[in-house]
């Protein structure tokens, strides 16, 4: 009886066994591939889709300024304003027995607008003229100007400074330099400049002006050297 028993149970087993489907470790993999190789599908947040379309539009319009950009400089050929000095002469230039210096100097700054089709507008003008860091002058005009194309305008600076107290370290310089029959100053500051290109818009430059200015101290003659501007 126990024999029949285990011979029926073995057999129920090995039916099952036969019967029952087998997955082979090849075709899992296949499976698993084919899982992975489904596309996922999610949704684009809508600000996302926002940034997205916004970058677009600006480098639209990045492209489009370049080329307006590129057609103007080729149309007009702009040229930055400059200012610069184009004559002075130093009338006096002593010191008393107290160390007061005396100064009285003609500077003459002319500013340029080399453009053949746009008018420069010029504002905030102001110059320092300084000798051994002292401020002796200060060169300025009181509104905005204006210079039609291919054309300049000079201005004449006539200054007498007011009497400055020099320290014994700064009363050798200036015996120094009446001796060397040579005068140095330095002239700094800037000017803002503006041209307008029809409906294209307008161009602002800053012009900064640095520069040393040397004299003859026996006739205070200009040593003729180039001073000019940097946009």
């Amino acid at each position: 009886m126990i024999v029949r028993r285990a011979y029926h149970w073995d057999k129920c087993f090995y039916s099952r066994y036969l019967t029952s489907p087998t997955i082979s470790p090849s075709s899992d993999r296949r499976k698993r591939k084919t899982e992975m190789a489904k596309p996922i599908m999610r949704r684009t947040h809508f600000l996302w889709r926002c940034v997205a379309i916004l970058c677009s539009l600006l480098s639209i319009a990045v492209i489009i300024a370049g080329i307006v950009v590129v057609v103007v400089c080729h149309v007009i050929h702009p040229r930055v304003p400059v200012i610069s000095v184009v004559d002075a002469h130093l009338f006096h230039f002593s010191y008393d027995g107290a160390g007061v210096l005396v100064t009285q100097i003609n500077i003459v700054v002319r500013s340029q607008n080399d453009n053949m089709k746009a008018h420069a507008a010029f504002s905030n003008f102001n110059l320092e003229l300084l000798f051994d860091g002292i401020r002796i002058a200060v060169l300025s005009t009181a509104a905005p100007y204006e210079v039609r194309k291919n054309s300049s305008v000079d201005f004449n600076y006539d200054y007498t400074s007011d009497p400055t107290p020099l320290s014994p370290q700064q009363m050798q310089y200036v015996d120094a330099f009446l001796k060397e029959d040579e005068v140095r100053f330095d002239l700094k500051g800037g000017v803002r400049a503006r041209w307008r290109v029809g409906g294209f818009g307008s161009f602002r430059f800053l012009c900064n002006l640095n520069c040393r200015l040397r004299f003859h101290a026996a006739n205070g003659t200009y040593f003729s050297r180039r001073c000019s501007s940097k946009a």
